[in-house]
């Protein structure tokens, strides 16, 4: 019996030992980078030329000069543009496309869905992102613990990370096996909470095994009550506005449990949830972000605005379900849904609702996931405001704020290259072309 496991224990070693080779050297001598232009994000100007003064893991100096210290390395990035590392604010390291979500988690083992996430870490790094939060392993359990804790070690490549374990779930719930025959009991790919005291419960768990945030399904699953879309413009509280149907899972009451349990803890929760009521619940209970919000009324949107919760669109994996559907009637559906989310997406830009940049990515390939800079800008959004709600607003939902986001001194050097200016053509951050994450250079 024991034989049979020994080459899934090979792989992770020779897979370890392979990335231990690409990992970055050791910090030495400090490091000038230099480039045609620098992003300033708080001022939301390019600055010509730009450099970042490097020592150790901080940031010391930016600006269009800094100090070039005695025996300090210069690397000349040319005409590139210097901006702090990306953030995605929801991911999936532990889901790969090629294998139906539910079925990742009964036809694939937790050791090889961990390589799998190890090399997806590393794919999002050399694509730019050095901070992220993983929004659930899927069934995964608490193995990004590990992932996290490798990455921080210097074992592995990645970004720095904040994770959820399992995710929470109520029974029967979205991330439930209800596509499955019930006799065969198949396991959950989130942690089943059903009353306050199980959210607050499975919160400990979660926490005693290394999550660092809270990850709730709110609402699910998702229909289109209506039909296809009419093209008729709509407003929140007509008739048509309700055509999206998400039932929700848990009450104000039971996410505000959660919110408190998480403050406790030091941390705080992020909720899938796409559409009204749970989007008010979410929003009432005063969670950190609201992840999909494909829906949102009028009064959510005051709250948001007020407890400046930001929304997480993450636009790219409904483009890539709509675009790769199974079929010509799934593809209807998605299509039918897309246009609905931008429909929506134009009324919440319109309301001046806070933002963050989260792709979903996972269910598509990891490493590809910029092109939500492009679809934000295409929806509505302008560069610098999308630019700003990924590193602001970002840099708040994982609790980094003052940390990274932005070049500044004290910041941690998570610095990245891209050609061109980001602000005239946002496609830009889909072209990385150097990577620098806590003052070590991993692309160049």
């Amino acid at each position: 019996m024991q034989a049979r496991f020994v080459p899934v224990a090979a792989l992770l070693c020779t897979t370890l030992a392979a990335q231990a080779q690409d990992a970055p050297a050791t910090r030495g001598r400090p490091i000038v980078l230099h480039a045609a232009r620098l992003f300033d994000v708080a001022s939301g100007r390019i600055v010509a030329p730009g450099e970042v003064l490097v020592e150790g893991e901080r940031i010391t100096a930016a600006g269009a000069a800094v100090a070039h210290p005695a025996g300090a390395e210069t690397i000349d990035l040319g005409d590139t543009t210097l901006m702090p590392g990306l953030i995605d604010a929801h991911v999936h390291l532990f889901l790969h496309p090629g294998t139906a979500e539910d079925l990742q988690t009964v036809e694939e083992s937790v050791p090889q869905r961990t390589i799998q996430a190890m090399l997806a870490a590393k794919a999002d790094l050399m694509a730019g992102y050095t901070a992220e939060r993983d929004m659930g392993t899927e069934g995964a359990g608490s193995a990004d613990t590990a992932l996290m804790r490798a990455i921080d070690a210097g074992l592995i490549p990645g970004p720095r990370l904040r994770i959820s374990g399992n995710a929470i779930d109520i029974l029967g719930g979205h991330e439930d096996a209800n596509d499955f025959n019930p006799a065969q009991h198949v396991l959950s790919n989130a942690d089943y909470a059903n009353s306050a005291e199980q959210i607050v419960a499975t919160i400990r768990e979660q926490h005693k095994q290394g999550s660092t945030f809270v990850k709730m399904y709110e609402t699910g699953p998702d229909t289109m009550v209506y039909g296809e879309l009419t093209g008729k413009p709509t407003v929140a509280g007509d008739p048509g506005f309700w055509r999206f149907h998400t039932p929700y899972q848990y009450t104000e009451a039971q996410l505000q449990a959660g919110v408190e349990e998480a403050a406790r803890l030091g941390t705080n929760v992020g909720v899938h949830a796409q559409g009204e009521p749970g989007t008010l619940y979410a929003a009432q209970a005063g969670v950190a972000s609201i992840d999909h919000a494909t829906q949102l009324s009028d009064e959510t949107m005051r709250l948001m605005k007020a407890k400046h919760i930001p929304a997480v669109p993450t636009f790219l994996v409904f483009e890539y379900f709509a675009d790769h559907a199974p079929s010509p009637e799934a593809a209807r559906r998605e299509h039918a849904m897309l246009e609905y989310k931008i429909h929506e997406f134009h009324r919440q830009v319109a309301a001046g609702i806070p933002f963050a940049v989260g792709s979903d990515v996972g269910p598509f390939p990891h490493g590809t996931q910029a092109r939500e800079f492009e679809l934000l800008v295409k929806y509505g959004l302008t560069p610098l405001a999308v630019l700003r709600a990924d590193y602001l607003n970002g840099a708040q939902i994982l609790r980094w704020q003052g940390q990274i986001g932005q070049l500044k001194a004290g910041y941690y050097a998570d610095v990245i290259a891209v050609p061109g200016n980001p602000l005239q053509d946002i496609s830009a951050v889909e072209r990385v072309a150097f990577v620098m994450k806590d003052g070590v250079v991993v692309r160049r």
